[in-house]
């Protein structure tokens, strides 16, 4: 059996990852991709967290319940997303680096 310490280290990884993509990227694709990255772990550490407290019932149901909220809100913010950046990558000639998405305007 593989000790929660673990996972909980390879969640904090993925945020981590995330984290580092979100302020160091500029393109839209790379900051919605690291966005994912940043709810995949943690979805790993309340998981983790949920099996850790297996035990007491409501508390391991409730962070389930918590994991497929942020994940549904996760698939509906990728949807979205892509629909802006299409629009986005349209508008601008192809271009979708957020930081020249202010000369759009006028």
């Amino acid at each position: 059996m593989y000790s929660l310490d673990i996972f909980l280290l390879l969640g904090l990884g993925l945020f981590s990852i995330g984290l580092i993509g979100v302020l160091l990227r500029r393109n839209a694709l790379f900051l919605l991709m690291a966005v994912e990255l940043m709810l995949n772990g943690a979805n790993l550490i309340l998981v983790t967290f949920a099996r850790a407290h297996a035990d007491s019932m409501p508390a391991a149901m409730a962070g389930h319940v918590a994991v497929l909220v942020i994940i549904s809100v996760a698939a509906v913010e990728a949807a979205v997303g892509i629909a802006l950046i299409v629009a986005l990558s349209r508008t601008s000639q192809g271009n979708i680096n957020v930081d020249t998405l202010g000369e759009l305007q006028g």
